[in-house]
């Protein structure tokens, strides 16, 4: 295990167009988590944003902050996971049909 992290997401920011459908059914929100070496003036030193695309990176769109916290435990060691293929751009776009 690499690290423990606290994480409180504001779910009323979250746009119900950025929801996607899995294979499974089941309804998923795809976000960006980014840990700091340091901590910002309320002590947290984790945020998390919607996922971007390519695009939307390339044209450089501001992050939409969702959430915040701070890393809790770490043993020193994370390690990046190769991935074969971005889920949020297999994924299918959900409708309203969210229960909030």
């Amino acid at each position: 295990m690499g690290a423990l992290i606290n994480l409180s997401l504001r779910v009323d920011q979250l746009p119900k167009e950025k929801f996607v459908a899995g294979k499974d059914g089941k309804v998923y929100y795809n976000f960006t988590i980014n840990v700091n070496d340091d901590a910002n003036q309320f002590g947290q030193n984790v945020s998390a944003f919607d996922s971007q695309t390519k695009e939307e990176r390339d044209v450089k769109k501001p992050k939409n902050y969702i959430g915040n916290g701070s890393v809790v435990w770490t043993d020193g060691n994370i390690v990046a996971i190769k991935k074969e293929q971005n889920v949020a751009e297999k994924a299918q776009t959900v409708s309203d049909n969210l229960p909030f």
